[in-house]
């Protein structure tokens, strides 16, 4: 699987993404890759020099009820849910992040005031719905073709995602997830509706 971001250091990265996309065409990490072409801009092109911090970012929704759906061996297959109050986060991993940040961020998650009555997960016993989602990284200030080149490649974002759930499941939490890499069907029922950016 190519990268999605460019190596830093040496060299300014020369690469676009693949596209256009066709219609109908999902977007996934394989959809996008390097290419040789013009040299991206730090500010027009969307891609982040080597020294600027990008934040590790979750998108956090207040649900009532979530579920994730893959397309399986036999037909579609749901490979995580939870039922009644709880909250559904998709994550996204940068390069620089690190399992420091992980263990940050799922700290935050566990302890946000995000439920009824300014309740947290760990007030109730609540549980959470952890999603990887590359495309939060997504750059659209140029053009009309969105960019990722500041999200992690998933050898760097995969094992960073599942140290968010496992320190979860440390803290006490009941924990569903998605498939990295998978094309996945999110259903959810969004309560307020209530949705918060966190970045650490």
């Amino acid at each position: 699987m190519p990268p999605i971001g460019p190596r830093w250091g040496g060299k300014e990265q020369k690469e676009t993404p693949k596209g256009p996309l066709e219609r109908g065409q999902e977007i996934t990490r394989e959809s996008i890759e390097p290419r040789e072409g013009k040299a991206l801009s730090p500010v027009k092109g969307g891609c982040v020099p080597h020294g600027m911090m990008v934040p590790m970012r979750a998108v956090v929704q207040r649900v009532d009820g979530a579920s994730v759906v893959v397309n399986g061996e036999h037909g579609p297959e749901t490979v995580g849910a939870i039922d009644g109050e709880g909250l559904c986060v998709l994550v996204g991993v940068t390069h620089d992040d690190t399992k420091e940040k992980a263990a940050q961020l799922a700290r935050k998650l566990w302890s946000v005031r995000m439920l009824a009555d300014e309740k947290s997960c760990s007030d109730i016993d609540a549980p959470l719905l952890v999603i990887s989602q590359f495309t939060l990284y997504g750059d659209a200030r140029k053009g009309r073709r969105p960019t990722w080149n500041a999200a992690a490649p998933g050898d760097v974002a995969e094992p960073l995602v599942d140290e968010v759930v496992a320190q979860l499941r440390a803290l006490g939490a009941t924990v569903a997830t998605g498939r990295f890499g998978a094309q996945m069907r999110v259903s959810l029922t969004n309560d307020g509706p209530f949705t918060v950016l966190l970045e650490m």
